[in-house]
């Protein structure tokens, strides 16, 4: 069984409008156009998700109203939702969740991973060895010169 669609008021106190989520994955928004002329739909919304979906994938129109905007992205989405694989959820998810994982690193004020200094390399051999050690770096010298010579990698 589908979850059913779910709409959380977006955070710009500024504008009008709408997260749309199917479970707990983000697909769209649905909300008022900033800047638009008066005489035109002031309303617009975007079906869609990255990652997880191709990027030229994502559609999105205007509408009148906020009901003729729902209408139409309900309707993208039940015309996408075949599409769409249980993978393509996860990967979204997966990407959420790492995201959630680095701000909490920065909240807390910890280094990322890629901000600690790390001198260990994984030979093809498969030993892990302190390249800023000479004496450990130099018998994996010539199995990594050998694989990049395979690989015709500088």
């Amino acid at each position: 069984m589908e979850p059913p669609l779910t709409r959380k008021l977006h955070d710009n106190p500024h504008l009008k409008g709408w997260d749309v989520y199917f479970g707990d994955v983000r697909i769209g928004h649905i909300g008022q156009r900033a800047g638009v002329p008066v005489n035109v739909e002031q309303w617009g919304w975007s079906c869609g998700f990255y990652p997880g979906m191709e990027p030229g994938a994502k559609r999105s129109g205007t509408a009148g109203t906020f009901e003729a905007a729902r209408e139409a992205f309900e309707t993208t989405w039940s015309e996408m939702l075949p599409t769409i694989s249980e993978s393509a959820l996860a990967e979204w998810r997966h990407d959420r969740d790492w995201r959630a994982a680095m701000a909490a690193k920065r909240a807390r004020g910890d280094k990322l991973d890629s901000d600690v200094q790390n001198t260990l390399m994984r030979c093809i051999c498969g030993t892990v060895f302190d390249s800023w050690k000479p004496v450990e770096s130099y018998p994996h010298r010539q199995h990594i010169y050998a694989a990049q010579a395979a690989r015709k990698v500088r």
